[in-house]
């Protein structure tokens, strides 16, 4: 089954979040483009409820860095308010707790998708949490 739209944009991000190094984002990324698919990827680590904005600063930062989207108010916001609908849903494992991991970016067209993937620690028992935010904005 061929995966069009968002779908197929959302499991574009995710694949960057999980990608395991600078290496593998760059490979990924060559792939992605050559099917239209502009991405990009950051790392963070940190306390999640005290770098809740740092994250979303950093989300932006990375996909104008990278080309994913243009340095306007529309893409800008349609980016932060993606990264903010993804960490809202890993609120409820990370909050207090530190995390590390990846946040993944990309954009098709009027897609953009934000995906984080986070290991949330507690000690030694570690969990994760992935988290998904989309917003459309024009081409």
């Amino acid at each position: 089954m061929a995966l069009q739209g968002s779908r197929k944009v959302a499991r574009v991000a995710l694949e960057m979040a999980l990608s395991e190094d600078r290496e593998q984002e760059k490979q990924l990324k060559a792939m992605f483009a050559r099917e239209g698919i502009k991405t990009a990827a950051v790392d963070y680590g940190g306390d999640f409820a005290a770098s809740i904005a740092k994250i979303v600063e950093r989300t932006v930062v990375a996909a104008k860095r990278e080309g994913v989207i243009r340095d306007v108010h529309a893409e800008e916001g349609a980016v932060a308010g993606a990264a903010r609908e993804a960490l809202s849903q890993v609120l409820n494992k990370a909050f207090g707790l530190n995390v590390g991991g990846k946040i993944g970016i990309a954009r098709q067209n009027d897609h953009v998708i934000v995906a984080v993937f986070f290991g949330v620690g507690l000690l030694h028992l570690d969990e994760v949490a992935v988290g998904l935010g989309h917003r459309a904005v024009s081409s």
